[in-house]
């Protein structure tokens, strides 16, 4: 991860409380899928795998993909994290933390989902969907991503599918 700040934050009925070495950088997703789950753009922080949370009895799941799932208070329904399956790496709402003037807004992924009746002014790095995906992908069972059964010797040129197979 790039720069970072100890970062504290709550839901909106404070039942979960997390606490995470979160990146400074900004970024607004624009995925129609993002978009019905924050009913606008997601933005979020990449806070990697070492997140903590108190109160996690109070944390639901939602599997919403091959690849990740989302979590929110069942308390409230607060937005808690977008998390990656395959490497634990949670992007958590920016808004659920304390000092928001940490932060600073620096990228826009699946920038080709956008919808038309809104821009941000921000100059920010841009990236479409499949731009986001290969800069993302890990080199293939250069870093033990594939599953046995689906890699070959010839795999290591190759970049890892978002279900962790060869592609």
């Amino acid at each position: 991860m790039s720069e970072t700040v100890q970062a504290k934050g709550k839901c909106l009925c404070g039942a979960v409380v997390l606490e995470a070495d979160a990146s400074i950088g900004v970024g607004a997703c624009h995925c129609e899928m993002c978009g019905r789950w924050a009913g606008g753009p997601f933005m979020g922080v990449n806070c990697g795998s070492d997140v903590s949370f108190e109160g996690s009895d109070n944390i639901k799941v939602f599997n919403s993909s091959e690849w990740a799932e989302r979590g929110f208070c069942s308390g409230c329904g607060t937005h808690l994290f977008y998390r990656i399956k395959r490497n634990g790496m949670h992007v958590v709402p920016v808004g659920l933390f304390e000092d928001a003037d940490a932060f600073k807004f620096t990228h826009e992924v699946f920038i080709d989902e956008k919808p038309g009746f809104y821009d941000f002014s921000n100059k920010t790095e841009q990236m479409t969907g499949e731009e986001c995906f290969a800069k993302f992908a890990e080199r293939c069972c250069d870093e033990g991503c594939c599953a046995d059964d689906c890699c070959d010797e010839s795999c290591s040129a190759q970049t890892c599918s978002v279900d962790g197979c060869c592609a």
